[in-house]
């Protein structure tokens, strides 16, 4: 079922940008006079809607406050770095929607509805100075007694790149200079105070050990690159003493969806689009509608680069697209950096247009008689299980095949699917993944199904990593099951190298052919390489965001088959039920 859309409500009369320019951007993104992603449309969507019928819930917008918040930047602070260097902060549209919002809305109390925001754009957009101006707002004109404002990072380095930021404007406004006392020497400063009202602002770092600050404001860098959620949890727990605190996040998209990073992501679309309730989560997330590619068209770039024309420049875009057409490996990078396009690895082996670009269903009446060769990658107790046939070319049809099947265990699927952020009922449902009974996969189970499922066809061999393989051949021998030769195939760089090779000449060269199983394919996305000093390369499972399993198996068919005339003899055969 189709997730319900958050409906704006209608405006008597446009809001001019003076007046209140956050209402003004709101109404320019839904009615389409801005471009804008789905996210922001939906936020901004929320905000016109909350004007209506916010008070219901003892929420107000407080204009006044809002555009206080926006007039310091302008006012009091400057830019710095390149073209920009000593010129007035004026918020671009898209900020000063961010800000104003976070000042602006108020709860019941009075005090600030927004607790924690979180803010995804494509790198250069301006997150960094606008985090800065934030924090040095909220200790010196916020009317915080005491307040605490931290610059906030796993790693001491990330968090003082924010921190830089902040300490360059303080040394561009006459204003701050006069009333904040940096401490550390020119460059490497390591905390501002604001002496009139006792309050500071400094970084922090999770591997530093510090534990007991007391935020008024947490401003969070590159949450994509945080690999769990304690320097999230730190500041949270730590706000919990103060009225007015908030946490502040802002990332360019990332590559696991594993992370403390798209569990923000996720909820923040969820909040905007009004099918998850949280009044006092903020989110403003740039992403593509569905059928965007920014590779072959620029009307989309605005809706991930808010401040196109300013901060970056569609040279540079052009640029970067051009370099990652020419360079697969920089593809990933390009597309996660500069448009919001979550990736399933950091420099993944295949990429999309490749692997989909072989695409296609296929009767399997079309392998019947052809000879092919089997991968099978042995799981833990919990882990996806793959096996995959590779038919080779007939005469009737020129290209390898591919025959992918995957198992779990059936107990825990769900649970297991919520944690892997992955449709495993789904893909269960669409018969693209099997599922073995209880909480373990039952190696019995999956023998007896690639029994099944090998007897239609001429199977020469099936390549086996000999980790968990003695259990599964005591199990053939003891059940008496009819399997094809296993022969032994090594994980490492010796066997893996070739292998990898060739399946990947017949990918790009588009000799093979593959169903666009959902499970495969999504296996295909994750798969990155590592190489030895000779430039050897093989599927590196520890640096895969998500399961490789079925290319691996993939690969080790394509590898098996390879081997079939001139090193036949050079590994042991194990034979299954002997006819």
């Amino acid at each position: 079922m189709d997730k319900p859309k958050r409906q704006a409500t209608s405006t008597k009369r446009a809001t001019s940008r003076k007046k209140d320019p956050v209402t003004w951007y709101a109404e320019r993104v839904v009615s389409g006079k801005q471009v804008a992603g789905p996210h922001v449309r939906d936020a901004c969507a929320r905000h016109i809607n909350d004007l209506a019928t916010a008070g219901e819930r003892g929420l107000y917008w407080d204009l006044p406050s809002a555009m206080r918040a926006i007039e310091f930047f302008p006012d009091v602070l400057c830019l710095n770095g390149g073209d920009h260097e000593g010129l007035p902060f004026n918020l671009e549209p898209w900020q000063a929607f961010v800000v104003g919002s976070l000042h602006g809305w108020k709860a019941a109390d009075g005090y600030r509805r927004f607790r924690v925001a979180y803010v995804e754009t494509g790198k250069g957009s301006g997150k960094s100075p606008l985090a800065a101006g934030l924090g040095l707002y909220g200790m010196v004109a916020d009317g915080e007694a005491r307040a605490e404002i931290y610059s906030a990072a796993t790693k001491r380095d990330q968090a003082a790149i924010l921190f830089r930021d902040a300490v360059a404007m303080v040394d561009m406004s006459p204003a701050l200079a006069a009333r904040i006392t940096k401490s550390g020497t020119k460059g490497k400063e390591f905390n501002l105070a604001y002496l009139k009202n006792g309050s500071f602002f400094r970084p922090i770092s999770a591997d530093e050990g510090q534990s007991g600050p007391r935020p008024h404001m947490g401003l969070l860098d590159e949450i994509h690159e945080h690999r769990n959620g304690n320097v999230v949890e730190m500041m949270r727990a730590g706000t919990k003493g103060r009225n007015q605190a908030m946490i502040f996040m802002i990332t360019n998209s990332g590559t696991n969806k594993v992370s403390v990073c798209w569990e923000y992501h996720k909820y923040g679309a969820e909040v905007c689009a009004g099918t998850r309730i949280d009044d006092s989560f903020f989110a403003y997330i740039c992403a593509l509608d569905e059928g965007d590619d920014p590779f072959k068209s620029e009307k989309c770039w605005p809706k991930v680069n808010p401040s196109l024309g300013v901060t970056i420049q569609h040279k540079y875009l052009r640029e970067q697209v051009l370099q990652a057409r020419g360079m697969p490996a920089k593809e990933s990078t390009v597309r996660r950096l500069n448009f919001c396009q979550w990736v399933e690895a950091e420099s993944p082996w295949i990429s999309g247009h490749v692997w989909m670009q072989c695409a296609d269903d296929f009767d399997h009446a079309l392998l019947e008689d052809r000879r092919c060769w089997g991968g099978l990658d042995l799981s833990s107790t919990q882990d996806l299980t793959a096996f995959v046939l590779a038919f080779e070319p007939s005469e009737a049809d020129p290209y390898w095949r591919l025959l992918p099947h995957f198992w779990l265990p059936g107990e825990g699927l769900y649970d297991k699917g919520d944690q892997d952020r992955v449709p495993y009922i789904a893909w269960r449902d669409a018969g693209h993944l099997n599922t073995t009974p209880g909480r373990g996969i039952s190696k019995l189970y999956v023998l007896q199904e690639i029994s099944n499922i090998c007897a239609p066809y001429n199977v020469q061999h099936i390549a086996y990593d000999r980790w968990r393989i003695e259990d599964c051949i005591s199990l053939i021998d003891d059940h008496g099951l009819t399997i094809p030769p296993l022969k032994k195939f090594g994980q490492g760089y010796q066997d893996m190298a070739p292998a990898l090779d060739e399946f990947e000449r017949l990918l790009i060269n588009q000799e093979l052919r593959h169903q666009d199983n959902p499970v495969m394919t999504w296996c295909a996305a994750n798969a990155i390489t590592s190489s030895d000093p000779a430039g050897n390369r093989k599927v590196a499972k520890d640096k895969a965001t998500g399961r490789v399993d079925g290319v691996v198996a993939a690969i080790m068919a394509i590898g098996i088959s390879i081997k079939k005339d001139d090193e036949a003899d050079k590994s042991p055969v194990v034979w299954g039920a002997r006819t």
